[in-house]
């Protein structure tokens, strides 16, 4: 399916809603199952050193799945770079074009420029989860500044309500926890944005209301966990 979605992605159109999601969730299927067997070699290989056990083949075996994490991630984050980024129109153009086109949405492409921004601070900071040293701080400030640059658009250009704005947030609080060690702003982000969605809670459409309930929970979840420091949820 990755193969498959890359192959549109990298094509000359725009993609849809829909081909736009069936992206995201094929990579993050890929990546999902690295990352979890990142962290159990991880575990495990600590647990043998902390005995003062050999981890060769521990150590090797780990190095083999960050190889594949780091493919996956460059893979996609070219995508995004080289293709689905560049064809996004300007903010200002689109919104020009929309409002000559009777029924014309601007905030298609908010959505669309938060959407893609989200994903490339999603995967630089999965790269920054098992890198070190100058690899480790270039992708936390490329995923910084990814995170940043959607959730400027997100503020100015979407509801509070809305899923992608949300799921956003919930990713960039994680990446201030996990990645930043800044426990104090993933609280204030991810408090921020619960509060936000709250006060606007009238706006919701029945459509997207389980996206709503589902990540509002995700965020209260986390706001609970890090004052126990266990590991927290993301979109």
């Amino acid at each position: 399916m990755v193969e498959y979605m890359k192959e549109i992605a990298t094509g000359d159109e725009e993609l849809s809603v829909e081909e736009r999601n069936l992206l995201s969730v094929a990579y993050k299927n890929v990546i999902g199952a690295h990352r979890a067997w990142w962290r159990v070699v991880s575990s495990c290989e600590q647990k043998e050193e902390q005995k003062g056990k050999e981890t060769k083949i521990i150590d090797d075996f780990r190095q083999k799945i960050e190889a594949g994490l780091q493919d996956i991630c460059h893979d996609i984050l070219n995508v995004l770079e080289k293709h689905l980024i560049p064809k996004l129109k300007k903010p200002e153009a689109a919104e020009s074009e929309a409002a000559a086109k009777d029924g014309a949405d601007p905030s298609e492409l908010s959505e669309s420029i938060v959407f893609y921004y989200k994903m490339k601070g999603d995967y630089y900071r999965y790269l920054a989860e098992f890198t070190t040293d100058d690899k480790r701080k270039e992708a936390a400030e490329k995923s910084l500044q990814a995170y940043q640059f959607a959730s400027d658009e997100a503020t100015s250009k979407l509801p509070p309500t809305h899923h992608i704005r949300l799921g956003l947030a919930l990713n960039f609080s994680v990446f201030y926890y996990e990645i930043l060690n800044s426990p104090e702003r993933a609280c204030q982000l991810a408090k921020q944005a619960f509060d936000d969605a709250i006060a606007d809670i009238d706006s919701i459409t029945e459509e997207r209301s389980k996206d709503y309930a589902l990540i509002m929970q995700l965020l209260r979840d986390n706001l609970t966990l890090w004052t126990n420091n266990d590991e927290p949820e993301q979109a």
